[in-house]
C-alpha cells in the first residue's frame, strides 16, 4: 500500500493575518489534519495543527489574536508513491508531495500511518500462515464468491487458483470444475460440514467447510480445509509396512522410561575405588563381556553405567533387566520377545524383547544368577550365535548388543550345586570386576554420605548437615547393606531429625555401636562425644594429608591454618 492511498487530500491554506477564530472555524467546517500557511517557496511551509490552536487558547490568547505566531514546522515530508513500509521516521504530521511537484498533495497523521503499517504487517502474517499451510485452504465470502486460495490447494487438486478467484461456487460446480461445493452446503445448513470432493483433474480430497459469523450472526465467510485422501491412503500403507519398526521404537521408549532415574554420581576417594574405575575405563573401549560381582548395594549398576558411558556405544541405549524380578514363565518372552498370538494373553501385535530394544547399545543382565535353567540355555545360545528367536517365531534375528552381567551370588558355588550352567559362567566371565564392600573402602564413606546429604537437601528443600558425632558413627559402621543402606540411613536421619544438625542421636542405635564399644567409659555421654570428635578429626586429617601430600594444601582443604593442622597431627600420632 502506498502513501497516496491513505493521505488526506483536503488541503486548506490560511493567511498569516488570520485569527485563532478563523482557524477554529476552518477546522470545524472541514475535514483537514492541518492548516498550511502560503509561501512563495512551497518546500518551506509552516503549519498550524488543531493542537497548536487549542494550546494557544489554553495559554489565554484571545480568539481574535493572530494565528501566525503559533505556527510550527513539526512535520516531515513524504513522496506519494512511497510504500507505507518504507517509512521509518516518525513525526506528528507528514506532508505529502508528488515526485516532480513542489505542491503539497495531502497530509498523513502519524497514528494513521502506524495503524496502516500494523494492518499491513498483520495482513502479511496472515497471508504467510495461509500460504504455509500443508492443507489446502479455500475462502469465500458470505455469498460463496471465491476470495482466497492457497498454493497447497493447487498442489492437492491440480487446479489453477487464478482461474477460480472471484468466481462463485455454483458457477464452478456448473462448469464441472468441482463435483459439489461444501461452501454451498455450509451456507444452507449454517454449520460445519465435511464431504468427499472430486475435481476436474481426477483427484479426490476430503474437504471441511467452516462458517465465520459477524456480530449480527450472519455468515460473512466460509473457510474450507482440503486434505488429499490419496496421500492419507499412502501414509496408511507406509504405517502398515513400518509396523515392526514402530513397535521397536515404542518398546525402546517404554524400556527407557522404566529405567529413567536421576543420575547417581560415582564417588571415588578410596584407592580401591580409584583402581576399580581405572580398570572399568580401560575395558569400556572394547566390546568384551564383563561380569560385575559384589555384595548387594555396592553399586554394580552404577559401574555398569560408567562402562557404558565411556564406551563407543554411549550414544546408543543402556538397558537393564533384573533377571530375578521376572517370573520364570515370562523371562524368555521378556528377553527375546514374541510373535502375535504366541500364547494366551499375548499382545495382539506381538512384542520385541530386551535384546532388540538394546540393539547397538549395552544390555545389563542384573541378578543373572537368578535365571532359571531353561532361560540360561537360550541366553547362552544367543551370546554364542549373536542371534535370537522370538517366542512363537521361526526366523532368527541378528543382534548387536554388548552384554554386562551383575550378581551378588557365588556363581562357582552355584555351578557345584548344579543351579548355574558352567558353560554360561565361562561365557560371561570374560572380564570379572569385583566391587569391594563399603567396609573395605572406608575413605568413600563420608564423601558418599555428604553427597546424599546434598541430594536430599535439594530434594526436600532442607539445609541439614552431619555433626562430628554422626560422622564418627557413619565412618566406623560396617554397612552390610553397603551404599544402598548408607543412602537409606542418611535419608531417614534427615527427614526425622528436628534440627539442621544431624547428631549421633538421630541415627539408628546400631549405627553407633562400634563407637560405643571403643569407649571405655560407656556411661559418660560427654566423654563419648569427645572421643567421637577426636576420631573424626583423626580420620579427616589423615585423609587430607594422604590426598594432598602437603601440609599447607591439606590444612586449606580442611579450612584450618597449617600450624593447627601440624599440632593436631602430632597429637594423634603420639
Amino acid at each position: 500500500m502506498r502513501i497516496r492511498d491513505i493521505m488526506n487530500k483536503n488541503i486548506i491554506y490560511i493567511n498569516s493575518d488570520s485569527t485563532l477564530r478563523n482557524a477554529m472555524k476552518l477546522y470545524a467546517n472541514n475535514e483537514v489534519d492541518a492548516l498550511l500557511f502560503r509561501s512563495e517557496n512551497f518546500h518551506d511551509i509552516d503549519i498550524i495543527s488543531k493542537g497548536d490552536v487549542f494550546k494557544a487558547l489554553l495559554d489565554d490568547y484571545s480568539m481574535d489574536s493572530l494565528v501566525f505566531p503559533h505556527k510550527n514546522k513539526n512535520y516531515k515530508k513524504l513522496i506519494d508513491s512511497m510504500e507505507i513500509s518504507e517509512v521509518d521516521e516518525l513525526a506528528p504530521l507528514f506532508l505529502v508531495y508528488g515526485e516532480d511537484s513542489d505542491r503539497v498533495l495531502g497530509v498523513v497523521k502519524a497514528k494513521e500511518l502506524l495503524h496502516m503499517k500494523d494492518m499491513e504487517l498483520l495482513s502479511f502474517k496472515l497471508e504467510s500462515i495461509i500460504e504455509s499451510s500443508y492443507d489446502g485452504i479455500y475462502i469465500t465470502d458470505g455469498l460463496a464468491n471465491t476470495i482466497k486460495i492457497n498454493k497447497a490447494y493447487e498442489r492437492i487438486t491440480g487446479l489453477n487458483r487464478n482461474e477460480m478467484i472471484g468466481k462463485n461456487m455454483s458457477e464452478l460446480v456448473a462448469d464441472k470444475i468441482l463435483s459439489k461445493s461444501v461452501t454451498i452446503l455450509v451456507l444452507q445448513n449454517k454449520k460445519v460440514t465435511t464431504i468427499h470432493q472430486e475435481f476436474r483433474t481426477g483427484k479426490k480430497a476430503l474437504v471441511t467447510g467452516t462458517p465465520i459469523y459477524d456480530k449480527k450472526g450472519e455468515i460473512v465467510m466460509v473457510v474450507t480445509n482440503v486434505r488429499d485422501i490419496t496421500e492419507l491412503a499412502e501414509l496408511k500403507t507406509q504405517l502398515e509396512e513400518n509396523r515392526e519398526l514402530t513397535l521397536k521404537y515404542y518398546s525402546t521408549i517404554e524400556a527407557m522410561k522404566l529405567q529413567l532415574v536421576t543420575h547417581e554420581y560415582i564417588v571415588a576417594e578410596d584407592e580401591k575405588t580409584l583402581m576399580l574405575l581405572e580398570l572399568a575405563q580401560r575395558i569400556a573401549k572394547v566390546d568384551t563381556t564383563v561380569i560385575i560381582l559384589g555384595e548387594t548395594g555396592v553399586g554394580k549398576e552404577e559401574v555398569a553405567k560408567f562402562i557404558h558411558k565411556n564406551s563407543l556405544r554411549k550414544e546408543k541405549p543402556f538397558i537393564k533387566i533384573n533377571c530375578g524380578a521376572i517370573p520364570a514363565n515370562l523371562i524368555e518372552s521378556e528377553l527375546f520377545g514374541y510373535e502375535k498370538g504366541a500364547f494366551t494373553g499375548a499382545a495382539k501385535e506381538g512384542k520385541i524383547g530386551i535384546f532388540e530394544v538394546a540393539e547397538g547399545g549395552t544390555l545389563l543382565l542384573d541378578e543373572v544368577g537368578e535365571l532359571p535353567n531353561e532361560a540360561q540355555v537360550k541366553l547362552l545360545r544367543a551370546l554364542q550365535e549373536e542371534e535370537i528367536k522370538r517366542v512363537g517365531g521361526n526366523e532368527p534375528i541378528k543382534i548387536d548388543v554388548r552384554i554386562l552381567a551383575a550378581t551378588n551370588r557365588n556363581l562357582e558355588q552355584m555351578i557345584e550345586e548344579k543351579t548355574f550352567r558352567e558353560d554360561l559362567y565361562y561365557r560371561l566371565n570374560v572380564i570379572p570386576i569385583r566391587i569391594p564392600p563399603l567396609r573395605e573402602r572406608r575413605m568413600d564413606i563420608l564423601p558418599l554420605a555428604n553427597l546424599f546429604i546434598e541430594q536430599f537437601n535439594k530434594k526436600y528443600n532442607f539445609n541439614k548437615f552431619l555433626s562430628f558425632s554422626a560422622n564418627a558413627c557413619i565412618l566406623h559402621y560396617d554397612w552390610p547393606g553397603n551404599v544402598r543402606e548408607l543412602k537409606n540411613i542418611v535419608e531417614r536421619a534427615m527427614v526425622t531429625s528436628k534440627n539442621n544438625e544431624i547428631t549421633s542421636d538421630d541415627l539408628p542405635e546400631g549405627i553407633c555401636t562400634p563407637i560405643k564399644k571403643r569407649n571405655d567409659n560407656k556411661e559418660d555421654g560427654i566423654m563419648l562425644l569427645k572421643n567421637a570428635v577426636e576420631q573424626v578429626e583423626r580420620e579427616l586429617i589423615d585423609r587430607a594429608y594422604h590426598k594432598h601430600k602437603n601440609v599447607r594444601r591439606a590444612a586449606q582443604a580442611l579450612g584450618i591454618d597449617a600450624s593447627t593442622f601440624v599440632r593436631k597431627r602430632q597429637k594423634f600420632e603420639k
